[in-house]
Parts: C-alpha cells; sequence; structure tokens
C-alpha cells in the first residue's frame, strides 16, 4: 500500500526470521540515541572499539573490570593509544574510569565535538609551552644546572 509520498512502506518481517535476536542470559545496550542524537557520529574508529568493549563487558549499572593489557590486545591497541581513546571518552562524558573500573555513564544531553585541531608550533615560545619534548629537554637541563 503506497504512502502520501508514493513510497511503499517498509517491509517489517526480518529478512531471516529464523534468525531473530532473542534475550538469553546477559546482555548489553545501547540505546537508540547513541546513533540518532549523533554519539556515534562523533567517535573515531577506535573510540567506537573501546565503548563497544565496554558496553559488552559491563554489568547492569554500566560497570566492568577489564585490565588495560587485556582491552588493549583485545583491540588490539597500543598502551599509547588506548589511553587517548581511553582519556578521549572521559572527556566527551562516555565513561567514568577511577583507575580499577569503568563505568559506561548514561548519555549527556549533546555529544561532545573533539575540539579542533591545534595550530602548529612555530615560535620557541610554542614549543616550550606545548611540546613535551621540548618540556622535558628543559626540565632536565634545569635540574643538570642545580647539581
Amino acid at each position: 500500500m503506497p504512502t502520501d509520498t508514493g513510497r511503499r512502506p517498509p517491509h517489517r518481517t526480518p529478512p531471516r526470521p529464523d534468525r531473530v535476536r532473542r534475550i538469553e542470559g546477559g546482555f548489553a545496550f545501547l540505546p537508540n540515541d547513541f546513533l540518532h542524537r549523533g554519539f556515534f557520529a562523533s567517535l573515531s574508529h577506535a573510540e567506537c572499539s573501546l565503548y563497544l568493549f565496554l558496553v559488552l563487558a559491563a554489568d547492569r549499572n554500566g560497570v566492568s573490570f577489564y585490565a588495560y593489557d587485556r582491552i588493549c590486545t583485545a583491540l588490539q591497541l597500543t598502551l599509547d593509544e588506548y589511553l587517548l581513546v581511553r582519556n578521549s571518552l572521559i572527556d566527551k562524558d562516555l565513561i567514568a574510569f577511577d583507575g580499577g573500573r569503568f563505568q559506561v555513564l548514561s548519555l549527556p544531553p549533546a555529544p561532545i565535538m573533539p575540539t579542533p585541531p591545534r595550530r602548529p608550533l612555530v615560535t620557541q615560545d610554542d614549543f616550550e609551552d606545548h611540546d613535551p619534548a621540548t618540556i622535558h629537554h628543559l626540565i632536565r637541563s634545569s635540574l643538570d644546572r642545580r647539581r
């Protein structure tokens, strides 16, 4: 039966009715708003992977206890990548971490978009204020002078 736009309504029978999912035992969920309100689109591939992993690992309160080494192995992330992704999800108010436990949080009112890329470091002051290697060198030099 055509609709007002002339298109047929979508057929509601699944393509494989013999394989309809059933909730048995433990299960995980993502609210539809995760997709419809733009949270999914706001995440990088690595952020989506870690978020989904934590959703699947979580108990009914969103809490999970996986150690970083198991997460890195499962998601094929280096420790540096893991730390960046974990901290980004915390900054985006999607997860909490207390040093040993993760919690997948209820969704915030709107996605927190990533900050725009920083401008290139050009001046010596830029490097001294924002470049970890330069800062490290300055600290070491300062400590060496004190000896």
